[in-house]
């Protein structure tokens, strides 16, 4: 067991199961405690292991091997739902009963502080014409979410029950889910986003894991139709987490622009992790499942710039005085999350990522 902590990833350690976790989780737990001086009053070995964060590079915690987005928010989709179909009919008639999702690129994932390339892509056709555009992105979007990942689960032809799915679960990172709303506009009909999503998501590099979360364990919103029974979750399904995101102009101040919580997701973490292998989707160690842009039921819990100024209707007002309709070059974009209680409060780190003019 020793050789998965000479890895550059955690997946064979995750792969090891919840047992080892928990072993590794208190050992770790125990040399810090303030009571114990095992560590603390060694100074040389406590300067070899040691290191301060801006002495080091973070990088992406597991090889993600495959990724799947999610859309459990119900006030994002019906926010998007009113923004571009009928305010009346925003959710559309699967959404209350089944986790939407759809599948991405693990190999545009990179770790905060990755810069961001705005990317190039077609657009719907100018106002009289019939062939569509070609170019940089002008909508380009965050999405403030949560993605978890998960540990070695079921092999392909085999269904997890929603009663064991949490077993399954490692833990949750932050997750900016970078969109360009134009070109996903034009392109996402009939199968879903494509090259307005594929091009970049930054992550945090902390898993926070669910053991470490317990003592914020909500429950989730009462859901308006009982899901089918493979769907049914007992006890409380998600977690107190305060989420936050911001933009920062290139040599300015950043101005907070969302304040949202995990515990808005309408649909949880092991219902999607049971609906995903309902077929026998086989789930594998370093797999990382997206929850969704997170939004809240307020306008400033909005999890997107697509939603906070209404596709661009009411613009934001930085610090700096200049506005926002989505995010500028050489901006960047900062994401924090993290649990309190009167006893403590566990971080996530930052997710971090700053863009770059269209090359």
């Amino acid at each position: 067991t020793d050789d998965m902590f000479l890895q550059d990833n955690l997946n064979d350690f995750i792969a090891d199961g919840r047992k080892t976790w928990r072993l590794v989780r208190n050992r770790i737990a125990e040399v810090f405690d303030v009571k114990n001086g095992i560590l603390r009053d060694n100074p040389e070995h406590k300067d070899k292991i040691i290191f301060r964060i801006d002495e080091i590079e973070m990088l992406l915690p597991v090889a993600i091997g495959d990724y799947t987005d999610f859309y459990a928010s119900k006030e994002h989709a019906t926010n998007v739902g009113s923004l571009f179909r009928d305010p009346e009919n925003a959710l559309l008639p699967n959404w209350l009963h089944i986790p939407i999702g759809y599948h991405g690129r693990s190999s545009s994932i990179v770790p905060s502080g990755t810069p961001i390339r705005r990317p190039y892509g077609q657009t719907k056709p100018a106002e009289g014409s019939n062939i569509p555009e070609f170019g940089p992105t002008k909508l380009l979007d965050f999405e403030l979410e949560m993605a978890f990942i998960t540990t070695d689960a079921n092999v392909l032809g085999e269904r997890i029950d929603i009663n064991e799915a949490e077993e399954y679960i490692f833990g949750l990172v932050q997750f900016n889910d970078w969109s360009a709303r134009d070109i996903q506009a034009w392109e996402y009909v009939p199968l879903g986003p494509f090259l307005g999503k594929n091009f970049a998501s930054t992550i945090s590099p902390w898993i926070v894991t669910l053991d470490a979360l317990e003592p914020f364990r909500v429950n989730n919103p009462k859901q308006e139709i009982k899901p089918l029974p493979y769907l049914r979750q007992k006890g409380k399904g998600s977690f107190d987490i305060h989420l936050q995101a911001a933009i920062k102009p290139e040599n300015g101040l950043e101005t907070v622009v969302s304040n949202s919580n995990f515990k808005y997701m309408y649909w949880t973490m092991v219902q999607q992790l049971a609906h995903h292998t309902v077929n026998g989707c086989p789930v594998e160690a370093g797999d990382m499942m997206g929850s969704g842009t997170i939004s809240g039921p307020t306008k400033d819990s909005f999890g997107s710039m697509l939603e906070l100024t209404w596709k661009g209707q009411n613009p934001i007002t930085l610090k700096d005085g200049t506005t926002r309709k989505f995010i500028n070059d050489f901006d960047t974009v900062i994401m924090r999350a993290h649990c309190k209680n009167n006893k403590v409060r566990i971080g996530f780190g930052e997710c971090v990522g700053k863009v770059l003019p269209a090359k």
